[in-house]
């Protein structure tokens, strides 16, 4: 039993909105799954972390579940700041179950043990403009992920976080964020959201405050789940 992680899949398969517009994204959904069923059995756990469908409501993102279910592996979804179609994790869940995609689950305020290690996080957020409502929205992410990792933590297994929003980028640290992994032990985080050469190559990747981090995005890791354990 392995676990893999990546992380903007932009899957537009019900929707007109192809990635294949943009530098080094043709074919990518072709790409992603060649790549996918290469590495990853039945047995692995993947985490998808955030912007992971282009639907603007649930059941439009229906096609897209259709093409990740059919993949190998459990998958465990994340919330991305693209991911419109997002709503209650109640919903998400009858959504899932009434489609019969029970390869499917939403990693949302808990946590899920694979093998040695117990995935956690959530979406996250970099603090860009301090205003009343981004202040709240940072609140909120980091009472998530410390739900989380407390759910992980309770589990005995080594925690591993998993966040869209980089917590570190360009030199510059959602100290909210970080402070939170730190109170709580974190070795290693994953992240996603940021694309193109020019700024992937402002990512910081390797250990920062005695966390181990990288870079998950999908054309970060040409389109191959990376993996974890």
């Amino acid at each position: 039993m392995s676990l893999f992680a990546i992380a903007d899949l932009h899957l537009s398969l019900g929707e007109d909105k192809p990635m294949d517009i943009f530098s080094g994204w043709n074919d990518y959904v072709d790409r992603l799954e060649e790549n996918w069923r290469k590495i990853v059995t039945d047995d692995d756990t993947v985490v998808i972390a955030g912007d992971i469908s282009w639907a603007m409501k649930l059941e439009e993102a229906y096609t897209d579940f259709a093409f990740i279910h059919s993949l190998p592996g459990k998958k465990l979804l994340m919330k991305g700041n693209h991911d419109y179609w997002w709503c209650t994790k109640s919903k998400i869940d009858r959504f899932l179950d009434e489609s019969g995609f029970d390869s499917m689950s939403i990693l949302f305020n808990n946590s899920y043990v694979c093998g040695d290690y117990v995935a956690c996080g959530t979406r996250g957020w970099f603090l860009e403009n301090d205003t009343p409502e981004d202040i709240k929205v940072l609140n909120r992410e980091v009472g998530r992920l410390s739900a989380s990792i407390e759910s992980a933590l309770k589990t005995g297994k080594e925690p591993v976080a998993f966040l869209h929003y980089p917590p570190y980028y360009h030199s510059v640290e959602c100290a909210e964020i970080m402070d939170t992994l730190i109170k709580y032990g974190i070795k290693k985080c994953m992240y996603g959201h940021i694309h193109g050469k020019k700024n992937i190559k402002l990512a910081f990747e390797g250990e920062y405050k005695g966390i181990d981090m990288r870079l998950i995005s999908c054309d970060r890791v040409g389109f191959t789940p990376v993996l974890i354990r």
